[in-house]
């Protein structure tokens, strides 16, 4: 029997904790058989996981012989890993365990040097703290999950269910994956990635910089067909120095700035009205639905119809 343990850490998620839990419990073969073996270990007898204790019936010592591990967020991810958890990771990784890790997870992972120079995730929120603390990985904020073979990475929450039934797809095939898929009420494959549930800010300007005018201008006039020309004619500047101005308060192109601002704009109304999809992309300033729908897909990273099935 395939053991997983599930390492519960101070101040644990409890969602991320129960997930696999569930996940690989229920699991059952054609014969009826059980082919997880799942335990929760700690570094200690008992950990927080805020509203309530946990009370681990195993040590570090499940992770000597687990097959894989688990490693849900925890809340406070600027709390470093006990010293004696990142070398029992690093042991079990030297023997081959598979290691996964849920939502804020990656950040335990993370720190014990195995994801160096490996493409990696963690919830979005979570993204800009993680980069500056691991340059040496490359994350990757737009999708549910990555798969590195050995090790495993996944964004917040719902997004831990994909990567187990993932992990029982790989192990046991699509049939019983389904089934657990079933068991969970969610599909075994979600369209798009974690993109889809960020909330798309514009890069801001330094309030009462000189675009500050123009930004609201561009905002309530994102419906038009606007060309760079005409925006730097608005801004009574050069294309040339209008770009190098927006890189430099912004942080991005006038253009890219507006087709932000309309994808916004088409989220907001994907999500309030009924309106066709080809109808939203007009109203919002695209030329073409074919247009729309590539930026929609680009930036948003899943199609109108699907981003109104899951938000409308």
């Amino acid at each position: 029997m395939h053991q997983v343990a599930v390492l519960a850490l101070e101040n644990v998620v409890a969602f991320d904790l129960a997930t696999p839990l569930e996940v690989f419990d229920r699991i059952r073969l054609a014969d009826g058989s059980r082919p997880y073996d799942v335990r929760v270990c700690a570094p200690a007898p008992e950990v927080g996981a805020r509203a309530f204790t946990v009370r681990a019936e195993h040590g570090l010592e499940a992770l000597a012989t687990a097959g894989t591990i688990m490693l849900p967020g925890c809340h406070d991810v600027s709390r470093p890993v006990p010293p004696e958890v990142l070398a029992a990771l690093r042991t079990a990784a030297r023997r081959g365990a598979r290691i996964a890790s849920i939502c804020a997870g990656a950040f335990v992972l993370a720190a014990t040097g195995l994801l160096d120079g490996r493409r990696a995730t963690t919830h979005w929120l979570a993204a800009d703290d993680f980069r500056a603390r691991f340059p040496a990985i490359e994350l990757d904020p737009g999708v549910l999950y990555v798969d590195e073979g050995q090790f495993l990475t996944s964004a917040g929450a719902a997004a831990g269910l994909d990567l187990c039934l993932h992990l029982v797809r790989r192990d046991h095939g699509s049939a019983v994956a389904a089934q657990a898929a079933r068991l969970s009420v969610m599909p075994l494959e979600r369209e798009g990635g974690q993109a889809q549930f960020i909330v798309t800010e514009q890069p801001p300007a330094p309030r009462g910089s000189e675009l500050e005018p123009l930004l609201l201008w561009l905002e309530d006039n994102a419906g038009h067909d606007l060309t760079l020309e005409a925006i730097a004619a608005r801004a009574g500047l050069s294309t040339r120095t209008l770009n190098r101005r927006f890189r430099e308060q912004t942080g991005t192109t006038p253009l890219q700035w507006l087709h932000r601002a309309r994808i916004r704009r088409a989220q907001h109304l994907l999500e309030t009205t009924a309106h066709p999809v080809d109808r939203i992309g007009s109203q919002v300033g695209f030329g073409s639905p074919t247009a729309f729908r590539d930026r929609f897909k680009r930036v948003v990273g899943t199609s109108p119809q699907s981003y109104r099935r899951s938000f409308g």
